[in-house]
Formats: C-alpha cells, structure tokens, sequence
C-alpha cells in the first residue's frame, strides 16, 4: 500500500490523516496517510529515511516548510515564490518534488464561497510566510493585492517580489488606502496572541467579506468574532482552504481529483 505521511512540529492537533482517509475513500484510493512529529535537530535526516523507505509523497507543515523545499530537487513555480514547500513527491527516479498547494487552496475555497472574480480588490493584513505562500495563485486568479504590514520594509520587499506577475501594491498597517476592498484575508498570526484584528474597525468596514486563513475547532476564530461584532456577517474561517490545498496535494500524488466540498461539509459538521 502507497504510504504518506504529514510532518510537523506539534503535529497531534492536525486534521490532515481524517481529511485524506477521507479523499482516499472517496476516490477509492489504496493509500496509508499518518501524522508524524519531526524532530528540530534532525528532521532532514528523519525525510530521508521515511522516503528511503519507500514513501510515496508528503505533507509538511510548520516549522519545516522552508527546510522542506530546500531538500527537494525540482520545485513548481509557486513553491520558488513562497520559498516553502507543503507537498513532497518522490519522482520514478527517486527525486523529491516540492510544490506549495496553499494559495490554490486559498483560491479553491474563494470559489467555493463565490467570493472570487477576475480584478477585484484583495486586502492582505500581513505579510510573512502565510501570505508568501498565497500571493501568486491570487495574482494568477487576476486579483489586485494592497499587502499591509506593521514593517511597511517587509511588505514592499513581498510586493517587488511579485509585481511580475501583477499588481500588488505595499503599504502599513496603520496606513490601508480608504478604499473598498472585495475580499479583506487575515494572514497575521493575531488571534493567536489574543488580538482579534491587527486593523480599526473603521478599515474593516470598508470590506464587503471576511476570510481568516486560521480556523478554530468548534468556534469562531478571534478574528471573526471580530468581524461579527461589527456588524459584517460575510464571513468564513480557513477550514476551507486546508480542505482545498490537501486536494491539491492529493491530486498531485494520486492524479485524481477529490470533490473538497464535499469533505469540507463532512468536517464541519464533525467539529461543531
């Protein structure tokens, strides 16, 4: 039986095995899919003897994406953008393939929630590793990007990265053009510290919907809460897009697509 696994530190909480058992017998797919906590030290050494052991594919999350990508031989396109891999492919030839399926995640749930049409006005508040990882498949889907940072360096470093392959323009936090936006995407970390939203209420009102890219087990994210607080009720948490962009890296591997919708209502309803 063809063997994957998702890597990470912490890894317990992951819904990954739950979601691609589910992929796997939706496709009738013979495939084994587990959790596994990489270790810090050593966790180069721990890929290579998972693949040497004849390991089909990977998953990889936080804290190894970036050390991930650098283990692969051939990257696609928005993995050389986001610097970070969250797929791995062992190739017929024993090379590893890295590919970043986040942003078509992201993407794919936009769909799915009909927030997403060509030249539309997307606002990113943040701009690390989350966001790196999303921005091109955004651009590729014809979105226009204003990418607010609290290090207005940081955001313009992102923006110069990708104004190639369309437009996105940097500004502060402290600083978002008043201007409508179609999509508003929290890409910070604020929620987990206890922020709710790193932007005034003034500014989010100016959104007409509300996506988080972290998800909460049973209960709106900080963020959201936020967003309901205020009166704006288009809303949706990042539950989607991790669906969405294990989707794609089970396309990748099994060559077949996964109704995601379909799982993702399955989910929902077991974490309520």
């Amino acid at each position: 039986m063809d063997y994957y696994a998702v890597w990470g530190n912490p890894i317990a909480q992951s819904l990954s095995p739950l979601i691609q058992g589910k992929f796997a017998e939706q496709t009738q797919q013979k495939m084994h899919y587990e959790a596994k906590l990489g270790d810090v030290e050593t966790f180069e050494q721990q890929l290579a003897i998972f693949f040497s052991q004849g390991a089909k594919g990977a998953n990889v999350t936080a804290p190894f994406k970036a050390r991930a990508y650098q283990l692969a031989d051939e990257h696609s396109e928005r993995a050389k953008l986001a610097q970070a891999c969250n797929t791995l492919k062992k190739l017929e030839d024993g090379r590893l393939y890295a590919d970043n399926t986040d942003g078509i995640g992201l993407v794919t749930d936009l769909q799915r929630l009909n927030w997403i049409k060509p030249h539309q006005r997307i606002l990113i508040l943040g701009a690390g590793g989350a966001t790196q990882g999303v921005l091109l498949p955004l651009l590729q889907a014809q979105q226009n990007i204003v990418l607010a940072n609290r290090t207005l360096a940081k955001a313009e470093r992102l923006a110069e990265t990708f104004q190639p392959y369309g437009e996105v323009q940097a500004v502060a936090m402290d600083n978002i053009p008043d201007q409508s936006y179609d999509v508003v995407i929290n890409a910070t970390s604020a929620g987990l510290s206890g922020n709710t939203a790193p932007v005034s209420a003034a500014i989010l009102k100016l959104g007409n919907a509300f996506y988080d890219m972290q998800y909460a087990k049973g209960s709106d994210t900080p963020f959201i809460t936020h967003c309901k607080s205020l009166g704006l009720m288009e809303v949706s948490d990042g539950l989607g897009m991790l669906v969405a962009q294990a989707a794609h890296s089970f396309h990748l591997w099994r060559g077949v697509m996964p109704d995601f919708a379909t799982v993702y209502k399955e989910l929902k309803k077991e974490m309520q």
